[in-house]
């Protein structure tokens, strides 16, 4: 029969793999903060990497806008600027140079200049630009693409529509003879992060390449066979060559060049603004704001050296996941202890980051997080649970000995995890006090009367019990028994208990004045012996009790038996050895017991200041 924690365990369990896969494979709510933490210590392990130096950046930075701003004007600047930056650069024989600048519209107050940036343009056969697909609800709108195949290096498909349509921003500032066109779309996640740039736009059965794969299949760099890859990021910011676009182009215009004549010699120069006001700024891994130039060329650099980031196969997170929720299931349902649990959770934890992090070094995308959410979700609920099964035991066990245990003592039990199961043997002195002389006095009182009074007079002999550190073990009518030295160890017990006798008699003679009986009509005997014992849960499942038993319970019972006619309190000398000089005995004699084949010698005690019985004090 499966046990309630086991069915608990059980639902925890399919309830956390539910939930796992519905968030794998439909909500993805935790795959933003797998990604965050994957992007830190990309971000990290990146500054160990620098990026190719044969790409260079032109950069349109704060300095160049404000420079040439008394003769260019403010931006955007004329064409013919760039038409000069371009012959200049071509000049040194570059590999490519590539656009991530949009020229849209033409300047209808300075066509000229257009012009002859587009004479520039027409004697070149490397030169690239950016171009941006619209959204495709706009599509029935746009250019056929057969007509902008040529332009935009699209690539037919086996399905592909020939009178299909498309919607791009195209350069119309640009003569059609010199659109060598990519797409430089942006592509973020959920969370608005851009980690991965398109190879390949698919549209009504075409490939229209974005610029870095452009760029890669004319100049020869193999292509993985995907629409995205994930970019490995060198450095941090402007990981590479930066030059300023300003700068450089006073230089191009200077009669004595500073600049070394073969600087972009076979480099890909890729020309693009990184001023703020200028607005080309994305959230990456690396940055919050970091320039659409600086991404392109890390696009560009990962397909010139294939050092695009392999991320593990779709199936690893979720063999993650199911792996560690199983694991975890069977250690909670075999009963392994919580803290071992979570022990070995924090080191599979720990082994997962690190994995990750090494991983990010050696341009792997690892992302852990999700599975370590539900993994210690699991946990956290199992532990909940279990400590709230815990706390349910130790209530019951405070209310079932705060019955017969002082609840200060009880506090102390449970703190050191309650009693132990199985019987136990200890040293320990046993008491037990049998009232005398009630019959007479309950004849003239009803029943209910009979009880409340000895409930009343129960209640101040238990107070004394507890006040001494002792337990309470139980009534047998109108007798009580109880012990010292156990649940707890007490070193002092038979002293312990002595003074208990003492105040008992006490307690007695205040609570006949109360009630108003003499002596022959209520009275008790106390017998008081120490000794070894059992101590321990003994009884059915239905039912058990914490008690003592043994031969000293059995004497101590015996004891009490003998008190009538010699003293209200009579101790053995085994206490009497155990209790030192803290009280003066009155020695009563030897006694025959039954089931005793030796006389047991019995004293009466007295608090040590305290005369003897008959003396005046």
């Amino acid at each position: 029969m499966v046990s309630t924690r086991a069915r608990f365990v059980l639902l925890l369990a399919a309830l956390a793999v539910a939930a796992a896969a519905s968030d794998l494979f439909w909500l993805h709510a935790t795959e933003a903060f797998s990604n965050r933490v994957a992007d830190a210590f990309l971000r990290v392990q990146s500054r160990a990497r620098t990026g190719d130096p044969d790409i260079v950046i032109v950069a349109i930075d704060e300095v160049s806008v404000t420079g040439m701003a008394e003769f260019a004007g403010s931006w955007p600047w004329p064409r013919a600027v760039h038409g000069e930056l371009v012959e200049g650069i071509a000049a040194q024989k570059p590999r490519a140079i590539v656009f991530d600048v949009m020229f849209g519209e033409p300047d209808v107050f300075r066509p000229d200049s257009d012009q002859a940036f587009n004479r520039v343009l027409a004697r070149q056969d490397n030169v690239y630009f950016g171009t941006a697909r619209h959204d495709p609800v706009g599509d029935p709108f746009g250019r056929p693409i057969v007509d902008l195949a040529p332009a935009l290096g699209a690539v037919r498909g086996t399905r592909s529509d020939p009178v299909a349509k498309i919607d791009v921003l195209l350069p119309l500032a640009l003569h059609p003879d010199n659109w060598r066109l990519g797409l430089i779309n942006f592509t973020q996640d959920r969370d608005g992060v851009g980690r991965r740039y398109l190879l390949w736009e698919r549209a009504h059965g075409w490939r229209i390449p974005s610029l870095p794969a452009r760029l890669a299949a004319e100049q020869g760099w193999p292509l993985p066979d995907r629409d995205h890859i994930r970019l490995s990021w060198r450095g941090a910011e402007s990981a590479h060559p930066v030059v300023s676009y300003g700068e450089l182009y006073v230089d191009f215009n200077s009669e004595r060049k500073k600049r070394p004549p073969d600087e972009f010699r076979d480099k890909v120069v890729v020309i693009g603004a990184t001023a703020t006001g200028l607005f080309d700024l994305r959230m990456t891994p690396v940055s919050i704001r970091q320039p659409g130039v600086e991404i392109l060329a890390a696009a560009i650099d990962d397909l010139k050296n294939r050092a695009w980031l392999r991320a593990a196969p779709p199936w690893a997170e979720a063999v993650a996941v199911f792996a560690l929720l199983g694991l975890l299931g069977a250690a909670q349902l075999v009963g392994v202890n919580t803290l071992r649990i979570g022990a070995g959770l924090a080191v599979a934890s720990a082994l997962l980051l690190a994995g990750s992090w090494f991983g990010a070094g050696m341009g792997l995308w690892l992302p852990v997080m999700t599975p370590l959410a539900f993994a210690w979700a699991l946990f956290l609920g199992g532990a909940l649970h279990g400590y709230r099964e815990e706390r349910r035991s130790r209530e019951a066990a405070v209310r079932e000995f705060s019955r017969f245990v002082n609840p200060v003592v009880v506090r102390e039990l449970v703190a050191r995890g309650g009693l132990a199961r199985q019987g136990e043997s200890r040293e320990l002195t046993v008491l037990f006090s049998d009232i005398r002389g009630f019959t007479a006095l309950s004849e003239s009182r009803s029943p209910q009367e009979v009880v409340e009074l000895l409930n009343r007079y129960f209640s101040r002999q238990v107070a004394v019990i507890f006040r001494h550190g002792g337990t309470l073990d139980k009534f047998i009518g109108d007798a009580m028994m109880a012990f010292w030295g156990a649940p707890t160890d007490d070193p002092d017990h038979a002293r312990h208990a002595v003074a208990a006798a003492l105040e008992l008699a006490d307690e007695l003679a205040a609570f006949r004045r109360e009630i108003g009986a003499c002596e022959q009509d209520f009275d008790a005997g106390i017998g008081v012996h120490s000794g070894t014992v059992v101590v321990g849960l003994i009884g059915s499942p239905q039912r058990r009790e914490y008690t003592a038993i043994g031969d000293t319970v059995n004497l101590a019972s015996r004891i009490e038996g003998l008190t009538k006619g010699v003293a209200r309190i009579l101790v053995s000398e085994e206490t009497v050895q155990r209790c030192g000089a803290a009280f003066a005995f009155e020695d009563h004699g030897s006694f025959a017991v039954k089931g005793r084949s030796r006389q047991v010698r019995l004293f009466e005690p007295r608090r040590a200041d305290s005369p003897p019985r008959g003396e005046s004090p």
